[in-house]
């Protein structure tokens, strides 16, 4: 038995299509409902509810790619591993970094949210949480607390983890659902659509740009953390891809009610006051709307959910990311006492202080809700480009493995999924864009320390296999810079055209990538490790069959046996 096969025996195979869901709508439920409205609503105007739908299909069609990788390889840390097992370490690394800096980071934006609603509490201690544009020094504390609240909801067990997040998220459905109800019976003003600029007052290119950086792309990112907990669940084949397809259509329908109550609830007065929809500068934005129409009693359970919807989906982030860090750690690229699992919980807890550490990090250095969105929203989309080449690489190059999850379209899915991904990128405008693509570049020295020091006949496929990332990582921040000026860049492009080329150079990267793709020894151990886990529900069936005095093709799952090795 390999060292990683012992390391993912210490997980608990406990989570079912329920808790999986539960994961995922509690990963995007978080705090994108308690801002996304207002600050969707600030670039986009009424069209905001627009810039939800096309979140929703950019990520099902991602998701989609991912679904088929989850139930392949059902592992921890999921996310971080595919890319490596299609191209090898430098791909899988730059994936897996731009993976885990927009997960991480988002631990500390829940614990911002949560704080940021505090401030509009009527005490002047809790005033002075936050400045308007992000928090104080006291801010800072309080949102420190609660990182370590998160962490110790991880640190015991991963049942205590189950049972406390499904409990968490009924409670984070049903309030938004009762804030979107109560707001629209309280005031629904039509004319806010049409007044004030129109439905699109800052044009087309506004809603592509709020679906980057508004905190949608954040709230949808949370179909994720299904996957990354792949090694805790039963039946990964059946229950990852109703998990992951479940939780972003129930968000999404959450998501549409949450900004029509938003846009309609507005004072028209308000909107006056702030010259349109883009001057609008709540502090909580749902809860001020609430006290305006007199529905104190629905500020109050805001008030309270605001720790609790952000806190939810800090301790789901929390459990996902330690699990990432174990797939870093496998991938070859940390130290081995970050792959450690405590045998007694199932946790792996040196991978969970390291995050609490990056974390506190994170929130030394970005104060406030809004800039720490831009940052997950970017760097989410960089993660998301390696599933649509992975997933039809390895149907290259591994035809053999098993499949629970195959869909039949999926050569036509990845492509679209690969043009989404770098349309979302470029519509998160210069220099954003560019900003994100420099930190991707902060993560290579660790790639370096333990790749540059093999043989350089062993680091070669490595290099050629991944050159299509870093190629296609320095174009789209060539193209974001050059780019139409609605966008950030220097006008170079003509409106329309930009969508052309970055769509035109989505496709030739693609088709690069999985090109690229080669056997690498990673892959060959996890084929290795399928293979053997076949032979053993193999033998498992044949002593069944024979004490039951049956076949295994008997039985009513027998065929379907090898399909369900992969979990």
């Amino acid at each position: 038995m390999s060292t990683e096969q012992g390391s993912h025996s210490n997980y608990r195979r406990s989570l079912g299509t329920v808790a999986l869901t539960a994961v995922g709508l509690g990963s995007i439920i978080g705090s994108g409902w308690l801002f996304g409205a207002e600050r969707a609503a600030a670039l986009a105007g009424p069209a905001a509810i627009l810039a939800w739908v096309i979140g929703a299909v950019v990520a099902l069609t991602i998701a989609l790619t991912y679904t088929e990788l989850g139930s392949m390889f059902p592992k921890a840390g999921g996310m971080v591993r595919y890319g490596q097992y299609s191209h090898g370490s430098l791909a899988g690394y730059l994936a897996a970094w731009a993976n885990w800096i927009a997960i991480v980071s988002v631990i500390p934006g829940e614990a911002t949210a949560s704080i940021q609603y505090m401030s509009s509490w009527d005490f002047a201690w809790a005033r002075g949480l936050f400045d308007g544009k992000e928090l104080t020094g006291t801010g800072l504390a309080l949102s420190s607390v609660l990182l370590v609240f998160y962490f110790f909801l991880n640190w015991f067990a991963i049942s205590l983890f189950a049972k406390t997040n499904n409990a968490i998220t009924v409670f984070k459905v049903v309030v938004p659902v009762l804030t979107a109800g109560a707001l629209i019976f309280a005031h629904f003003d039509t004319s806010n659509v049409t007044d004030h600029g129109g439905f699109a007052p800052n044009g087309w290119s506004a809603v592509f740009s709020a679906v980057a950086v508004a905190g949608i792309v954040w709230a949808f990112n949370g179909f994720q953390s299904p996957l990354n907990m792949a090694g805790e669940a039963r039946d990964p084949g059946k229950s990852l891809p109703k998990a992951v397809i479940g939780s972003i259509l129930i968000a999404l329908v959450i998501y549409i009610a949450l900004q029509v109550a938003f846009l309609m609830a507005v004072p028209a007065q308000d909107l006056t006051d702030a010259g349109g929809w883009s001057g609008l500068a709540y502090k909580s934005p749902l809860a001020d709307l609430s006290i305006a129409w007199g529905l104190n009693w629905l500020a109050l359970l805001l008030y309270a959910d605001a720790f609790v919807s952000p806190s939810g989906t800090g301790m789901i982030y929390a459990a996902t990311t330690s699990r990432m860090i174990h797939g870093v750690q496998e991938n070859g690229h940390l130290p081995g006492v970050f792959g450690k699992v405590d045998p007694k919980t199932g946790v792996p807890r040196p991978a969970l202080l390291l995050n609490l550490v990056v974390s506190f990090a994170f929130l030394a250095v970005f104060r406030g809700w809004g800039s720490i969105a831009e940052i997950v929203g970017v760097a989410t989309v960089i993660s998301y480009i390696t599933g649509p080449v992975a997933v039809m690489s390895l149907r290259r190059i591994a035809p053999d493995l098993p499949r629970p999850v195959r869909l039949r379209a999926m050569p036509v899915i990845a492509p679209v999924a690969m043009i989404f991904g770098s349309l979302v990128m470029y519509w998160a405008r210069w220099p954003l864009t560019g900003k994100v693509i420099f930190i991707m570049a902060i993560g290579l020295p660790i790639w370096a320390w333990y790749e540059l020091r093999k043989p350089w006949t062993e680091l070669k496929p490595h290099l050629k296999a991944g050159a299509w990332m870093v190629t296609y990582l320095l174009v789209m921040a060539f193209v974001s810079w050059a780019g139409g000026e609605e966008f950030g860049g220097q006008g170079y492009l003509a409106p329309g055209w930009d969508i052309v080329v970055v769509s035109l150079i989505a496709l030739a990267f693609y088709a690069w990538g999985v090109r690229s793709a080669w056997r690498n020894p990673t892959l060959e151990q996890v084929s290795s490790e399928i293979a053997q886990r076949a032979d053993e529900a193999d033998e498992a069936g044949e002593a069944d069959g024979a004490a039951g005095g049956g076949s295994d093709d008997d039985r009513p799952d027998g065929p379907k046996r090898l399909e369900r090795v992969a979990g």
